[in-house]
């Protein structure tokens, strides 16, 4: 467990009924009973989408979804992983030839991102071998982060398992890095970071900064010394709406077109002929501005608090479909329709081009939310019935990730 907490924290921390039912697979799966619980809960974005990798603050929230893990150390260098969903497969590997297979992402190779991550860390010859039983009640690929819950449930695992401790932080930290071993950049998808990267260059070259080292768009507004609104004015300033062309960039920069593909664009926007930099640095700006005010009205708790939230989040939705480009025709519909039937503030989050949207709702009127909702987006469509069961659920703030025994 974290060095920062207890080592051990009691059972009832989870459904007496689902823990009971995931023990009792155990035994009949593994032939013993579990010595342990590691469980990681998946996260929702309140605000503040695509700008954390920019060096911007976001709100995350932990959800009550989460991944639960039942785990046996045992005296053989072998994992056995399983999982209580039958479409889920076996896995069963060598703890001292951990593979992780990029081109196929499936679900056991997040647990060995984790695995492989807490024993490089320490150096581990010779690690604990365990068996394991998974169960998730977060839906996949729906941006909840089931895969990074994944991940940080078995740096859980393996670090009890083998007796060490570290600190949240560090914890933290090593699993965003081994998450990589899948290709998974932390905070964001490949092609917003060469995006943004991007622009964060343009704008310290015109205001004679020394541009090549400016890597994110926070490191430009810290070297300029300047407020939030002001980048805004600024982005206003030397950007124009109009796409930039890489012949352009390159003017701009003073470099050839080799060396804009070699020293600045990703191998995944070698390709990319138009760059939005105007769109893509408004938004960044615009939505670490709405972060903070978030978080100020947050603790400063004014009478129309929740209108003013939600109006934010609203805002968010907007600059997240019309500057950054991330949202879909099905998640814009998605937000009219939670609007419409009662909720305060939606938007997108996670990614985008998918995923799911954040509402806030009030509690006296979320049964009825619910329902018009279910109604009026999902059973419209014979694709989408088939899925709401899972898709659809509501959720306060949930604890963080833990490990717990059987008193």
């Amino acid at each position: 467990m974290a060095g920062d907490g207890p080592s051990a924290l009691p059972v009832q921390l989870v459904e007496q009924p689902r823990l009971q039912k995931l023990k009792e697979m155990f035994i009949s799966k593994f032939g013993s009973a579990p010595k342990f619980y590691a469980r990681a809960p998946g996260r929702v974005n309140l605000i503040g989408e695509h700008i954390d990798y920019c060096g911007y603050a976001v709100l995350p929230m932990a959800i009550e979804q989460d991944i639960l893990i039942a785990v046996e150390p045992v005296q053989t260098q072998v994992v056995q992983l399983a999982n209580t969903n039958s479409s889920y497969l076996d896995f069963t590997t060598s703890v001292n030839n951990i593979q992780i297979n990029k081109t196929k992402p499936q679900w056991h190779n997040y647990f060995l991102c984790g695995l492989k991550g807490i024993q490089e860390h320490f150096g581990l010859n010779n690690p604990t071998g365990m068996n394991c039983l998974l169960d998730g009640t977060i839906p996949p690929s729906s941006g909840l982060s089931s895969s990074s819950a994944l991940v940080c449930c078995a740096g859980l695992v393996t670090l009890r398992a083998n007796g060490k401790t570290l600190s949240k932080v560090e914890l933290a930290e090593i699993c965003t890095k081994s998450e990589r071993y899948i290709g998974t950049e932390g905070g964001g998808m490949d092609q917003s970071i060469s995006f943004l990267a991007e622009e964060g260059t343009l704008l310290s070259k015109s205001k004679g900064l020394e541009w090549k080292k400016m890597l994110r768009l926070h490191d430009v507004q810290t070297k300029l010394g300047v407020s939030l609104e002001e980048m805004l004015t600024i982005v206003e300033e030397v950007l124009h709406p109009e796409p930039y062309s890489a012949e352009e960039i390159c003017k701009c920069l003073g470099i050839t077109l080799e060396e804009l593909r070699s020293q600045i664009l990703s191998q995944n926007m070698q390709d990319v002929s138009t760059f939005k930099l105007h769109q893509r640095a408004k938004h960044v700006y615009s939505e670490a501005a709405r972060v903070l005010e978030f978080k100020k009205i947050c603790s400063e708790a004014p009478a129309n608090a929740l209108q003013l939230l939600g109006e934010l989040m609203k805002q968010s939705h907007i600059s997240c479909r019309e500057m950054y480009e991330c949202s879909c025709p099905e998640l814009d519909r998605l937000v009219d329709i939670c609007l419409q039937f009662g909720a305060i503030g939606s938007r997108l989050t996670g990614a985008g081009w998918g995923g799911c949207t954040v509402s806030m709702v009030p509690t006296d009127k979320l049964n009825t939310f619910l329902k018009n909702v279910k109604k009026a987006y999902y059973q419209t469509d014979g694709q989408r019935l088939a899925v709401e069961n899972n898709s659809l659920f509501a959720t306060k703030p949930g604890r963080g990730a833990l490990v717990f025994v059987e008193a």
